[in-house]
């Protein structure tokens, strides 16, 4: 039932071509297989013990990588948040939020942008700031090169272009021009996405102390001009 009305609601948008869908895994997969939806909203509690949703978001990103996920959560948890970003998803949307938000939020993803509030984006980041993540970055086996990585890992530090220039001893064009080359390579179209990713697939850790997660947050949410309580929709950009 519930499926059906947000489905009825978001249908009156124009903008949108809906396919209902049943809630269970199976089905969605199925679906997901057959009709390569450009955006999947997926609840958070299935009502499977079976099947997480979590595990069903990995899923279809792994059948469909074309198919953007967003993620419904009943609150923002720090746990809920953090482990739908970690199985692929590109937004997370709470049913406290107004319902109007909800087709924003579709757009944004679709359009290839990060949907999070400054809150939720700061649980990511204070996770991955974790002392129980250090080891080493190792994206896509070797994807990166070593000058690529080490950038990357002061993104995830959340040092700003400037910075990463003084600590790697380059110059502040030839760290743009990194952070493209990063960008291209994992798609992905922004620092916090760079965040993300790392954050999905490999640990980030360099020979300094862990960054506090405040500093972390503060950083990468002023690159993208976050302010609380607000929706974090991140353009391409490696300023």
């Amino acid at each position: 039932m519930t499926t059906q009305l947000l489905a009825e609601a978001l249908g009156r948008d124009t903008q949108f071509q809906m396919i209902e869908s049943p809630s269970n895994a199976p089905a969605i997969l199925a679906l997901v297989k057959k009709e390569k939806p450009q955006i999947a909203v997926i609840s958070a509690k299935l009502g499977e013990p079976s099947v997480g949703a979590f595990d069903l978001v990995r899923e279809i990103r792994a059948q469909s990588p074309g198919t953007r996920v967003i993620v419904l959560l009943d609150a923002s948890e720090r746990s809920s948040v953090t482990e739908a970003f970690r199985a692929g998803a590109q937004g997370v949307f709470c049913r406290t939020e107004p319902f109007r938000l909800l087709a924003k939020c579709i757009q944004c993803v679709d359009s290839g942008q990060v949907w999070a509030s400054s809150t939720e984006l700061q649980f990511v980041l204070e996770a991955l700031a974790q002392p129980g993540l250090a080891g080493c970055l190792n994206i896509n086996g070797g994807l990166l090169s070593v000058r690529e990585t080490d950038v990357v890992r002061c993104v995830a530090e959340g040092l700003t272009n400037r910075e990463i220039a003084q600590r790697l001893k380059l110059t502040e064009h030839t760290v743009k021009n990194y952070l493209f080359r990063v960008f291209d390579k994992l798609g992905v179209s922004s620092r916090v996405e760079v965040v993300l990713y790392a954050f999905r697939n490999g640990n980030v850790s360099n020979s300094s102390p862990a960054p506090s997660s405040r500093r972390v947050s503060q950083s990468v949410a002023n690159s993208a001009r976050a302010q609380a309580k607000t929706p974090v929709t991140i353009r391409k950009t490696a300023t």
